[in-house]
């Protein structure tokens, strides 16, 4: 499977711009807006690749209705879902599915996504959200996300 270690730790939160500075001010974090994979969910999203932190509250009107809404009203702020880069997500969801755990939900971004969404950072950027809640009491995803090399 290739374990990369934790790629990042998925916090939700009410007020994201509140929570971007107070990760900005503790860990010097450094926070890019990513609301176009949270809009259909109503939910604003932001990340620091920095720091490992990604960022989801509701959207304005949408605190009721959110992919984030269940989670805030009987747990509160606080971590749902932590990514664990992996060398090759196919293999590493084989592995997970010969264990019992399904995927609720997955991302296998085309370059053109890539260079369009995330800016050209990453040459591949695949994701698996396992059906972990159960067993591990929070989400667990799988990520091969591979960084461009620097030139």
């Amino acid at each position: 499977m290739g374990l990369r270690g934790v790629n990042r730790v998925l916090i939700v939160v009410h007020d994201i711009e509140r929570a971007k500075r107070q990760y900005c001010d503790l860990l010097g974090a450094t926070f890019v807006d990513a609301d176009w994979t949270g809009e259909p969910f109503g939910i604003r999203v932001a990340i620091a690749w920095d720091a490992g932190i990604e960022l989801r509250a509701p959207l304005p009107g949408h605190e009721t209705n959110s992919a984030v809404s269940q989670f805030l009203a009987s747990r509160g702020e606080g971590v749902m879902n932590v990514f664990f880069g992996v060398d090759d997500g196919d293999v590493a969801m084989e592995k997970a599915a010969a264990d019992g755990y399904g995927c609720i939900h997955g991302l296998d971004y085309t370059q053109a996504e890539i260079d369009r969404h995330l800016g050209g950072r990453f040459e591949r950027y695949q994701e698996f959200m396992l059906d972990s809640w159960e067993r591990c009491g929070f989400a667990v995803s799988l990520a091969r996300i591979d960084e461009k090399e620097r030139r």
